[in-house]
C-alpha cells in the first residue's frame, strides 16, 4: 500500500511539474517534448533513483499514447487542406520515409560499424517527423504558416508512421533471420498494411460517427465512446495484420469530417487526454534511458542525427517533392523541420524485444537523435519561418466559442467577443453592424447587463454572442477584434474582391498592368500563375504592386490584398 501511493505520488508530482514546465518552453523556444523527456531521464536511475528498466511495458505504454494522439490529431486535420497538401503529403510519408531511412542508414553502417542491414535497421527507426511538435512551438511563438505548407506539414504526420513501422519491422526480421525477405512478399505486405489500415479505418471512423450520432447519451460519455472506438479500430488493424496508426488517424479523420453530437465536448476530451499521453509517453521513454550509456554513445549519435538533419531529411524532401513543383523556400522548410519525437524512440524498443545483440545501441542512438533534432531544430523553427517569408498574421483568439447540438444542423456556434477599442463594431448601432448573412446577434452586455432598447451604439469593453458558423470567424475577427497592423503590413492597405476585374484594378490605382482578356479577374489571374493549388498568403507581384490572397471559398480566391 505504501508503495503504490509513493508511485502515485510521484507520477501526478512529475506530470504536474511537466505542465508548469510548458510556459519556460515558450519563453526558451524548446520544443516542450523535449522538455518532458528531460524530466524523465531526471528522474531516472541517474537522477532521483527511479529504477525502470521494462521495455515491453514501455512499449505498450507508447503505443497506447501513439493512438490516442493520432486519433486526437485526425479529429482536428480539415480535410479542407487536402486539396493542397494531400499528395505532396502522401509522397513525403512513402518516399520520403524510404529515402531517409536508406541515406541515414547507409551512413549509421559506416559511422557505427555496422552491418549494412543493421544501418538500415536504425535509418528506419529514425525515419519519420513529429510535425506535432512543430506545430507547438509555433503556436507558442505566435507563428502560423501558409496553408500549403501547415497542410503538408500536418498530413505527413498522420500519415507517415505506418511506413517507418513497416521497414523496421522488416529489416528487423532480416537481421533477426539473416534471410532476405524477398522483393514480391514484401510489396503484398506492405499492400495489405497500408490497405487493410486504410479501409479499417475510414470504414470504422464513419461507423463509429453514425453510432455518435445515434444513441442518446450523457454528454460526458460521447466523447469516451469517441475514444474506446477508435482504440478499438487501432487494435482490430493491427490484430488483422493493417496498420494500426494508419488506420487510427484516418478514423478520427472520417468522425472529424461531419457533425457529431456532443463534437465539442468529444474535441476537448480528446485535446487534454492526447497532451496526457504526450507527458505520460515521453516521461516513461526519459525514465527508461540511462543517461550514462546515452553521453557514451554522444558522438556517435551527433553524426547520425548530423546526417539525418542536413542531407537525408533535404534529399528526402527534394526527391518527394520533384513532381509537385513547390517553391524553394517551402522546400526548404520543409526539409528543416524534420523533427523526431516519440515514434523514433518507440520504435527503437523492437530490438530490445527482439533480444538483438546491438539492441541497446539502437535504443540509445534514436534517442539522442530525438535529442538533437528537438533541441537543434525545434529552436530554430520560427526564426526560419519568418526568414523565408512562410509565416502569415497569426488568427486572434475568440474569447468563447460554445458549439450547439442542434438536430439536423451540428456547425452553429455561440461566439463570444468583448468589443475592442478600436474594432470595426465599436461605436456602431448593434442591430446594424454587418453581420455576416447567416448570423445573428443573440445578446450584447455592458457592465453585466443586457443592453437597454434605447441604447443605439456597441462601446469598447461590452460582451457580444453571435450565433454564427465557423466559417464565419474571420468576418466576425475583423468586426469585433483589436486592428491588426500585422494583417495590413502582410496584405496591404487595400482589399479587393476577387470577381473584380484586372483591367479595372489597374484603372483604378494607376497601375501598369498587361491585360491581354479584358473580362479577366483577379482570381482568374492568380490561379493561373499558381496553376490551380493557391493558399491563402500566395502573392504575386505585378504593376508595381503585390497581389495577396486574403480569403477564399474551396478553391475560389474571395478577397485580395494589395501592396504598394
Amino acid at each position: 500500500m505504501e508503495f503504490t501511493q509513493q508511485i502515485l505520488l510521484l507520477g501526478s508530482a512529475l506530470v504536474l511539474l511537466s505542465v508548469l514546465a510548458s510556459p519556460l518552453s515558450h519563453r526558451l523556444g524548446v520544443p516542450i517534448l523535449a522538455v518532458f523527456l528531460a524530466l524523465g531521464m531526471a528522474a531516472g536511475s541517474d537522477g532521483l533513483g527511479i529504477e525502470y528498466h521494462d521495455p515491453l511495458s514501455a512499449f505498450l505504454i507508447g503505443n497506447l499514447a501513439l493512438a490516442i494522439i493520432l486519433f486526437d490529431g485526425g479529429l482536428r486535420t480539415d480535410t479542407a487542406t487536402f486539396r493542397v497538401g494531400l499528395r505532396p503529403a502522401l509522397s513525403l510519408a512513402t518516399v520520403g520515409v524510404v529515402v531517409t531511412a536508406g541515406i541515414t542508414g547507409a551512413a549509421a553502417a559506416w559511422i557505427l560499424g555496422l552491418e549494412p542491414v543493421s544501418g538500415l535497421l536504425l535509418g528506419a527507426i529514425v525515419g519519420s517527423t513529429d510535425a506535432a511538435a512543430v506545430f507547438g512551438l509555433l503556436g507558442a511563438r505566435g507563428l502560423a504558416l501558409k496553408q500549403r505548407v501547415g497542410a503538408t506539414l500536418e498530413i505527413e504526420s498522420g500519415l507517415n508512421d505506418p511506413m517507418a513501422v513497416f521497414l523496421t519491422l522488416l529489416f528487423l526480421e532480416w537481421v533477426r533471420t539473416g534471410t532476405d525477405p524477398g522483393g514480391v512478399g514484401v510489396a503484398l505486405q506492405l499492400l495489405w498494411q497500408m490497405g487493410a489500415g486504410a479501409a479499417l479505418g475510414l470504414g470504422g471512423g464513419w461507423l463509429l460517427a453514425r453510432l455518435i450520432n445515434g444513441i442518446d447519451l450523457s454528454d460526458g460519455l460521447y466523447p469516451l465512446a469517441a475514444l474506446a472506438g477508435g482504440i478499438a479500430i487501432f487494435a482490430g488493424a493491427n490484430s488483422l495484420g493493417g496498420s494500426g496508426f494508419l488506420a487510427v488517424y484516418l478514423a478520427g479523420l472520417a468522425v472529424g469530417d461531419r457533425p457529431l453530437q456532443a463534437g465539442h465536448h468529444i474535441r476537448r476530451f480528446n485535446d487534454g487526454l492526447a497532451w496526457l499521453a504526450q507527458i505520460g509517453m515521453f516521461l516513461i521513454l526519459g525514465l527508461l534511458v540511462n543517461p550514462t550509456e546515452l553521453w557514451a554513445v554522444a558522438p556517435q549519435g551527433v553524426a547520425v542525427a548530423a546526417v539525418l538533419i542536413f542531407l537525408a531529411r533535404p534529399m528526402a524532401v527534394f526527391l518527394g517533392l520533384l513532381p509537385f513543383r513547390l517553391d524553394w523556400r517551402e522546400q526548404l522548410f520543409l526539409g528543416w523541420v524534420g523533427l523526431r519525437g516519440a515514434v523514433p524512440i518507440v520504435l527503437a524498443l523492437f530490438p530490445l524485444l527482439a533480444g538483438l545483440p546491438d539492441a541497446a545501441t539502437y535504443f540509445n542512438i534514436a534517442f539522442f537523435v530525438v535529442l538533437v533534432s528537438l533541441l537543434i531544430q525545434g529552436s530554430t523553427i520560427a526564426p526560419v519561418a519568418r526568414w523565408l517569408r512562410l509565416d502569415m498574421p497569426p488568427q486572434p483568439q475568440v474569447m468563447q466559442r460554445f458549439e450547439l447540438d442542434i438536430p439536423a444542423q451540428y456547425d452553429y456556434e455561440f461566439i463570444g467577443y468583448r468589443v475592442e477599442p478600436d474594432s470595426a463594431a465599436a461605436g456602431r448601432d448593434p442591430q446594424a453592424i454587418g453581420l455576416p448573412d447567416h448570423a445573428r446577434l443573440v445578446a450584447a452586455l455592458r457592465e453585466g447587463r443586457p443592453l437597454e432598447p434605447d441604447d443605439d451604439s456597441l462601446c469598447p469593453g461590452d460582451y457580444v454572442y453571435v450565433l454564427a458558423t465557423p466559417t464565419d470567424l474571420n468576418l466576425l475577427d475583423r468586426l469585433f477584434g483589436p486592428a491588426r497592423p500585422e494583417e495590413t503590413a502582410f496584405f496591404g492597405e487595400f482589399l479587393l474582391n476577387g470577381d473584380a476585374r484586372l483591367l479595372d484594378v489597374a484603372a483604378i490605382y494607376g497601375l501598369d498592368i498587361p491585360v491581354e482578356d479584358p473580362g479577366e479577374t483577379l482570381h482568374q489571374r492568380l490561379s493561373t500563375h499558381f496553376k490551380g493549388r493557391q493558399v491563402v498568403g500566395d502573392s504575386l507581384r505585378v504593376g508595381g504592386v503585390r497581389l495577396t490572397i486574403h480569403e477564399m471559398e474551396g478553391a475560389t480566391i474571395t478577397r485580395v490584398g494589395l501592396k504598394f
